[in-house]
Order: structure tokens, then C-alpha cells, then sequence
């Protein structure tokens, strides 16, 4: 809660639907802890049927230093174990993670230790084995969000590493949205094309999922100011959480923007669960880290 190096943790939970109850769970894995640390920040997950998926994340050092993890783990919510699987070949965090033909998990771009990469890196969870995608169009970024609708992806905004002359690399937000279609004879080959903004303004961790029955990709809350893992931004500035909700709809290829009650930040996922769209902490305001379930309303409340 106190958002130094310090907090950061290997700690799981997992919550059972049915009971409304937390429990804790053996602390995700990690081969070979990188200087006595264990914990990662801005890892990615997702699930295909029951097992969650996490890849990656970061660690960070006393003097700040930032190292990203190659390792992958399946969770097995079954039988309540995880299982070491073929590290990342290019290891990212803050990257986006989406599952596809309940067999394949696409990660789109994401920061690798010194600076973003455009890689979208494809991974075979019945082989265990993983194979360089077609790359991603826009610029690299991390902190990214993306859903996808069957073989349709979308993927928005991020932050973006700007070069100068004579001084230092800065961050920017980049507001940008890219569809992807998977081939689906060839899921390594994805036909990229540049998608209108919905705003002109870019998020930043936004949490984004898509939703098969309605055909909808939907992405809530970010900040529009990036930041370091303590909530201030880069500019020096503090960040804020947005209470926007943008939705992409698969068949008439549009926008919706709508707002909601709640604002928030710093996500990596949404949850869909009976029509309702849910986020597991983040932060709320003054950069608050949050320990609830955060409902964000049912989808029908904005079609």
C-alpha cells in the first residue's frame, strides 16, 4: 500500500464466486529470484479454461533498478497448483495477454528491461512452445490494454519512449487503437490496421476485456497521465483515474464512449461475470491502492 520497492510481493489469492470468500494460495513462482527479490510488478495474465495464465512482470531493486522476468506459469484452479511452463523468449511486462481457439495466448508488445518492443509473442499452451507473431504496427508501448472477440483483436493506447538530441528519453502517452485479425489457418499471421480513436486521448493501464455473446470489445478507467509504479507521473505531476468507457463493437466496427460512477487505474484485466464488468484493486483517488472487488456496472448499462 505504501507503493515503495518494498511492497512489492509474490503473494495469490484466489476468490471463490460461490462463498464470497478470499483465500490465500502458495505465492506465484519464480526460477531464480533476481537478487533476493521474488516479487514482480506488471505482470500478465489471462485464462483458458481452468487455468490462469501469468507471464512475466518486473522486479525492482532498493536502488530502483528494473529487471523483466522471462518466467510463465499455468495455475491449475483445480487442483490448486502451478506448473512451470517454456519461459518467454523476449521477456515483457506491462504487456497485454490474450487467449485464442481456447489454445493459443498472443502477448502484444510491452517493455522489455531498457525499452518497449513491437514483438507480438505467440504462445501454444498444448505444446508449450512459442513462436514470434506478426509484429505489432504502432509504435511500442507499454502499459497498454487490448481484448479481443474471437480472431479480432484490439489493442489501445499506452506509453510510448521518445528519443531527443542532446538529452534524455522521455515517455509519452500514445493515443493510438490498432485491430488485428488472426488467420485463422496460420495464427502466427495477424492482418494489422490502424483504427480511429475513440477520444484522442490516451489512457494509460486501462482494464479492457472482450465479450463474445455481445460481440463488444470494452476497456474502462486508466489515467490519462503515465506514471511509475508509485501513482506520479512522469512529468512530476500526479496521476488521476478516469471514469471513461469505451466500447468497440465487433460487427458495426464503432465506438461507444460512456462514463462510470467509479474511477479508476492501474489495471492489467477486466472481469466479465454475469453481464457484470468487474476490476480486482488498482488504484482510486490520490493514488490510493485499492483491496476490493471494484464493480463497474453491467454491460447493458451502456448499450
Amino acid at each position: 500500500k505504501n507503493k515503495t520497492y518494498q511492497d512489492v510481493h509474490n503473494k495469490a489469492f484466489i476468490y471463490d464466486v460461490t462463498l464470497n470468500k478470499w483465500q490465500s494460495i502458495t505465492p506465484v513462482p519464480i526460477e531464480t529470484p533476481i537478487n533476493g527479490l521474488t516479487g514482480r510488478l506488471a505482470s500478465v495474465a489471462t485464462s483458458i479454461k481452468n487455468k490462469a495464465y501469468i507471464f512475466g512482470g518486473y522486479t525492482v531493486a532498493k536502488d530502483h533498478s528494473e529487471i523483466s522476468v522471462s518466467d510463465v506459469y499455468s495455475y491449475d484452479v483445480i487442483n490448486a497448483s502451478y506448473q512451470k511452463l517454456a519461459a518467454m523468449p523476449v521477456p515483457v511486462d506491462d504487456s497485454v495477454a490474450l487467449p485464442y481457439d481456447n489454445r493459443y495466448i498472443y502477448l502484444v508488445s510491452g517493455w522489455h528491461n531498457d525499452g518497449n518492443v513491437n514483438l507480438v509473442q505467440l504462445y501454444d499452451i498444448e505444446t508449450d512452445t512459442w513462436q514470434q507473431a506478426s509484429p505489432f504496427p504502432g509504435k511500442p508501448v507499454f502499459g497498454q490494454a487490448g481484448g479481443n472477440v474471437g480472431n479480432t483483436l484490439v489493442i489501445c493506447d499506452g506509453v510510448r519512449v521518445d528519443v531527443h538530441i542532446n538529452k534524455r528519453r522521455s515517455y509519452a502517452a500514445e493515443a493510438s487503437c490498432y485491430l488485428g485479425k488472426i488467420d485463422k489457418k496460420k495464427p502466427s499471421k495477424i492482418a494489422w490496421q490502424l483504427l480511429p480513436h475513440p477520444t484522442g486521448k490516451s489512457r494509460y493501464r486501462m482494464a479492457a476485456v472482450g465479450i463474445d455473446s455481445y460481440q463488444k470489445i470494452v476497456f474502462i478507467g486508466g489515467s490519462d497521465n503515465p506514471y511509475n509504479f508509485n501513482g506520479i507521473g512522469y512529468n512530476g505531476q500526479a496521476s488521476s483515474p478516469d471514469n471513461g468507457v469505451w466500447i468497440y463493437d465487433i460487427k458495426t466496427h464503432g465506438w461507444q464512449v460512456k462514463t462510470m460512477s467509479n474511477a479508476t487505474m492501474d489495471h492489467r484485466g477486466l472481469l466479465f461475470l454475469d453481464d457484470q464488468l468487474l476490476t480486482i484493486g488498482g488504484m482510486g483517488k490520490n493514488q490510493q491502492v485499492l483491496q476490493t472487488i471494484n464493480q463497474h456496472g453491467n454491460i447493458n448499462d451502456y448499450l
